[in-house]
């Protein structure tokens, strides 16, 4: 079931309800009959680019972050999988990355 978040009309109190989509709309905690439906967040829909970066990072905290975790993921594999499985399959992570 959706949840729906209410404010009563009469009395100005904002609740929350659980019900169907056809459903009608329930009255006030209070007992007041007459509420509306508010909406408080509405869903983001990321596209390209967009889709791979966080909602509040800017470029640059992403690539600082690119460059503090590469070097701890590149010794991860290098420890599991040896030097040359690195090297050869997972080449990326010898680049140096610049966080300016």
């Amino acid at each position: 079931m959706p949840r729906y978040d209410y404010e009563c009309e009469t009395c100005g109190k904002r609740f929350e309800a659980r019900h169907g989509f056809d459903d009608p709309a329930p009255a006030c905690p209070d007992g007041h009959p007459v509420v509306h439906r508010i909406i408080t967040s509405t869903p983001r829909l990321l596209k390209g680019m967009e889709a791979a970066t966080s909602k509040n990072a800017t470029k640059a905290e992403l690539r600082a972050k690119w460059a503090e975790e590469t070097p701890k993921l590149r010794k991860k594999m290098a420890d599991k999988l040896g030097e040359d499985a690195v090297n050869r399959n997972a080449s990326i992570l010898n680049t140096k990355y610049d966080t300016d």
